[in-house]
């Protein structure tokens, strides 16, 4: 790591906690931008509440859905969302949400100088949403898909990103998903100057 120097300090600047940021948007951008058809079939999951939502690739509404919602968007409508205050209200319109968090960090076994961090995405969504035609089920298909975008996949620090578990989560009798957890290995990626304006 390079020295740094912020209101008179200078020494060596080494934290594993500013690099969530980076690694939100990549997750982000992995998910949805870089892995087309999968990022597709994803958004139709989180989009369309009707069963057919991924056996149907004609109807025109679907596919307008798809191609006219950005990420920013989703991020507005909270179906992307890094707060975990979920943003279900009574009179909404159903959807599913995507919940990205970083729960824990801890030294690496064997070397202190780098940090394990986990990494939780929990898909939720409405009871009343979650049959799919045929045997499937809209949560365990987003988480599908998910994983099979984000598992050994590389973000801000060394090595990859790791699948750990996937657990249910049920929040009540309406709201229940599952929580991915990954865990990744954070490096000397952090660096402030400017006291902080330039931060990455």
């Amino acid at each position: 790591m390079r020295g740094s120097k912020m209101n008179g300090f200078v020494g060596e600047f080494h934290s594993s906690f500013l690099s969530c940021e980076k690694d939100a948007e990549t997750i982000i951008r992995k998910l949805f931008v870089d892995s087309r058809p999968y990022s597709d079939y994803l958004k139709r999951l989180l989009l369309i509440n009707t069963k057919d939502c991924l056996l149907d690739t004609t109807n025109q509404v679907y596919i307008d859905k798809i191609k006219n919602t950005s990420i920013a968007e989703m991020r507005q409508q909270q179906v992307i969302t890094l707060n975990p205050k979920l943003p279900f209200g009574e009179h909404e319109e159903v959807k599913s949400t995507i919940l990205i968090t970083f729960p824990s960090f801890s030294p690496t076994k064997d070397n202190g100088y780098y940090r394990d961090a986990l990494i939780e995405i929990d898909v939720i969504c409405s009871t009343d949403c979650w049959d799919l035609d045929g045997f499937s089920i809209r949560p365990l298909k987003i988480v599908g898909y998910i994983d099979g975008i984000l598992n050994n996949a590389k973000l801000s620090g060394i090595g990859t990103l790791n699948f750990i578990s996937c657990d249910e989560i049920v929040l009540n009798q309406n709201l229940s998903g599952y929580c991915l957890m990954y865990s990744a290995i954070h490096g000397n990626d952090d660096l402030i100057e400017d006291g902080g304006n330039n931060a990455r």
